[in-house]
């Protein structure tokens, strides 16, 4: 068993992984990737656990993949951040001591910040009533956080539906709303190193900057100082809520977000089609140098890596290795890799997130 914090089993692992990374970039004649460790313990900041109940008595638990019946029953959760560890017990202590709140509670996640910031979901087989209410926003008071109850066609909030995070890139500090329920990044450490990464790599440029996958924002804010204004894409109304949001907040206008899709995007920049949501948007008044993108595990469809083919500058983003290599191998004839990294947002697990920089050949 892996003790969390064991140095020397944290850098084998990393090495293994940096070692991986390196074969599968091989076939490209990829550079030496940077490597971006992560702190050992209390890294991650966000948290779910289902509930179990023993003994009339309801206990945080986890389980092994694909075993809901043999719960893993835990008190503290190292890997998480100390604020969530700080909460966990006092949580658990209000629900013991309240039956409203206990009553058909299944489910608690956490979401907490670098800041400080933090916001608790709890999930319940039953409708929330006015006297849950009452109960809740006591706890809400007495814990300092924001609290979110969940039922089926449910959805009661108490103080804020987010969290407020703050990361520092070149000297700047850029503040992200991070809803409820929506995608964040989980280890806040490794993700400020990302993004400085991200930055260094784009470099400062005269023309613009295309996004695809832009989520809450959370790149594209640093990335915009970088170029001179930046079409931004993403699909889920949540997170382009919170990505308009944070460029009110943060007093970047030199951004133009849009709601599609990146094979929607694909498809309008290929004239096949218009598009409503694209109204007012004069995709011909931009000159883009360089695409960014953040695809999930699955990578990029052929149709969009063909649409990046066209760009001079392809700056990659990847939770999925092996999808990133596949993407590569279809963009390997007109680009290559000038830089490359890992970045460990992951650790105590065979995940990577990498990075890439192709330039045309």
């Amino acid at each position: 068993m892996i003790r969390i914090g064991d140095q020397a089993a944290y850098a084998a692992q990393l090495d293994d992984k940096v070692a991986r990374l390196r074969e599968l970039l091989a076939p490209f004649s990829a550079p030496e990737p940077a490597v971006f460790d992560s702190p050992r313990e209390h890294y991650r900041l966000r948290a779910e656990f289902r509930l179990w109940r023993e003994q009339e008595e309801r206990h945080y638990a986890m389980f092994e993949a694909g075993d809901k019946h043999t719960p893993i029953l835990i008190d503290e959760f190292p890997i998480a951040s100390v604020r969530i560890n700080q909460l966990m017990p006092q949580l658990k202590a209000a629900w013991q001591a309240s039956k409203v709140l206990a009553f058909k509670l299944f489910q608690v996640e956490f979401l907490t910040t670098l800041s400080g910031d933090a916001l608790i979901t709890l999930c319940y087989h039953r409708p929330l009533d006015a006297e849950w209410q009452a109960e809740a926003e006591q706890l809400a008071a007495k814990l300092g956080v924001s609290l979110v109850g969940r039922s089926r066609g449910q959805r009661l909030v108490i103080g804020r539906d987010y969290v407020q995070e703050e990361m520092t890139v070149a000297g700047r500090t850029f503040s992200y709303r991070q809803p409820e329920g929506a995608f964040t990044q989980p280890n806040g450490t490794v993700c400020q190193k990302m993004l400085q990464w991200a930055y260094d790599a784009l470099g400062e440029r005269q023309e613009d900057l295309l996004e695809l996958y832009c989520g809450n924002g959370n790149f594209t804010l640093p990335l915009s100082t970088r170029v001179r204004k930046v079409l931004a894409t993403e699909i889920s109304k949540t997170s382009v809520n919170a990505a308009l949001a944070n460029l009110a907040d943060n007093g970047i206008d030199s951004i133009e977000l849009v709601r599609l899709s990146a094979e929607e995007l694909t498809q309008a920049l290929n004239e096949v089609r218009p598009f409503r949501r694209l109204a007012g948007t004069d995709l011909k008044s931009y000159d883009f140098g360089t695409v960014f993108v953040d695809p999930p595990r699955a990578g990029m469809d052929p149709d969009t890596c063909e649409l990046t083919r066209r760009f001079d500058n392809i700056l990659y983003i990847s939770c999925n290795p092996e999808t990133l290599a596949a993407n590569i191998a279809q963009l390997n004839d007109t680009h290559r890799i000038e830089r490359c990294a890992l970045f460990d947002q992951f650790p105590w697990t065979h995940h990577m997130e990498s990075g890439v920089l192709l330039v045309r050949r």
